[in-house]
């Protein structure tokens, strides 16, 4: 596929974004997310303080099934910024390398994250991704070719509401419906940069009356990661199971779907799979990932994760300026070689 060159590779060039199109309903088989719901966070005691080696970067055990055996790794799950990328944006040729190691030994390769669809599209075609893309933590599912398989939005009722509590916090805010992205000052912090990792421009609008339905995700944005974090506190504390909050980044606070947390899109890829959750890898660096490591049999963090999210997962990995996520299939998702 032809495309213009960007900052998500090296040495390749990234196919053109393409706007999602169309609606369809779940196939078969309950693939949606439907009332699926995050579980109980886990933490492991034994994990890792950093990216150095230690004990949680040996390979660790997977989930037990009933007949005492070690569960085989059939999918792993990746976030993507922070994780997946490095700080610049970049795709390294070590992470496709992993992935293409993946699909060799019979793994699946699937990605979530706070992105909208054309904001993932360009890593459709080097990891040469078949299943479906989770954007917006889960809010929009899409197939590789960008068809919407199913949406989940916030009520129309909250968003108002959400957004004065945003304001008020002294948090800018921006909105994504449907294929498009939502500002109202082109100059506000971190647009620009969201615009070069995203690869399009968002629509400045003056107001967002009018743009109160449909709304896959809603961001609140500040400098301050003090504010960012209470903001997330006081969402969760006023809508309750309404809605979903978290940070996506420490100046990201993301406001979805109750039901499109990432927790909730490991559980839709197990069942889509037909396989079981500890026969999940995940691997993320923020808050926000949480919620899938307790969906999956072997969690890691990156190295660049804070504190928290470290403890919350099984094993922790190197940054992702150190290819902590090629060093995380190595070390511990690709089977033991003889």
């Amino acid at each position: 596929m032809a495309g213009q060159p960007c900052a998500l590779t090296r040495s390749r060039v990234c196919g053109p974004s393409h706007p999602a199109r169309g609606t369809a309903p779940a196939p078969a088989g309950g693939f949606g997310l439907g009332s699926l719901r995050a579980g109980p966070l886990l933490a492991y005691p034994d994990r890792a303080p950093s990216g150095v080696a230690g004990p949680a970067m040996t390979r660790p055990r997977r989930r037990a099934d009933r007949a005492g055996g070690l569960l085989p790794i059939r999918l792993f799950l990746a976030d993507v910024d922070g994780t997946l990328v490095t700080q610049d944006k970049v795709l390294t040729d070590r992470a496709v390398d992993a992935v293409r190691e993946l699909g060799q030994a019979g793994i699946a390769f699937a990605v979530t994250s706070g992105r909208p669809p054309r904001g993932m599209s360009m890593l459709v075609e080097p990891l040469q991704i078949t299943l479906p893309l989770a954007a917006f933590n889960g809010g929009i599912l899409v197939g590789p070719d960008m068809t919407v398989i199913e949406q989940q939005v916030i009520p129309e009722v909250l968003v108002p509401q959400i957004m004065a509590l945003l304001t008020a916090a002294s948090l800018d805010v921006w909105l994504y419906r449907g294929a498009e992205w939502y500002v109202r000052d082109r100059k506000a912090p971190h647009v620009d940069r969201e615009a070069w990792t995203v690869k399009f421009e968002p629509t400045v609008v003056e107001r967002f009356d009018g743009l109160t339905d449909n709304v896959a995700k809603m961001v609140g944005v500040s400098d301050d990661h003090d504010a960012v974090s209470s903001a997330s506190t006081m969402v969760r504390d006023r809508f309750g199971d309404h809605v979903s909050a978290a940070p996506s980044q420490p100046y990201y606070l993301d406001v979805t779907h109750p039901d499109a947390n990432k927790g909730a899109v490991a559980r839709v890829l197990a069942a889509r799979l037909g396989i079981a959750s500890g026969q999940i890898a995940t691997i993320g660096d923020m808050p926000n990932d949480v919620l899938m490591f307790a969906h999956s049999g072997l969690s890691i963090a990156m190295g660049n994760a804070d504190t928290q999210v470290q403890r919350a997962a099984r094993r922790v990995t190197t940054s992702n300026e150190d290819e902590g996520f090629a060093n995380a299939v190595e070390r511990f998702v690709l089977p033991r070689r003889p």
